[in-house]
């Protein structure tokens, strides 16, 4: 079975944990990468990822962009939405369907 992962800072996250998802908190990029590789490693199908952590850690999370799993999903924070979710949201149905048909 697989499981389900929060990353992000304490207050975005801490919530996600009473739906049953493992949630690893973190504000430092370079743990952030120690923790996404890690946990890409240990059976999560999805990882949900702070907005503003995500832009953090970019680099890192284009490497699992072509794989199958885990699915890394940009959420937002308590401190708001920049729209990464949606734009990527936007370019995954782009590759699917062949064009923009979300927006």
């Amino acid at each position: 079975m697989y499981k389900i992962a929060a990353m992000g800072d304490r207050n975005s996250i801490y919530g996600l944990a009473s739906l049953g998802i493992s949630i690893f908190p973190t504000d430092d990029s370079a743990e952030a990468v120690k923790t996404l590789r890690r946990i890409s490693e240990s059976g999560y199908a999805v990882i949900f990822i702070t907005e503003s952590l995500a832009s953090l850690i970019q680099t890192e999370i284009e490497k699992y962009k072509d794989e199958p799993l885990p699915a890394i999903i940009p959420i937002p924070g308590v401190s708001g939405n920049t729209g990464m979710g949606m734009k990527q949201v936007s370019r995954f149905v782009e590759r699917a369907v062949g064009s923009d048909i979300v927006n």
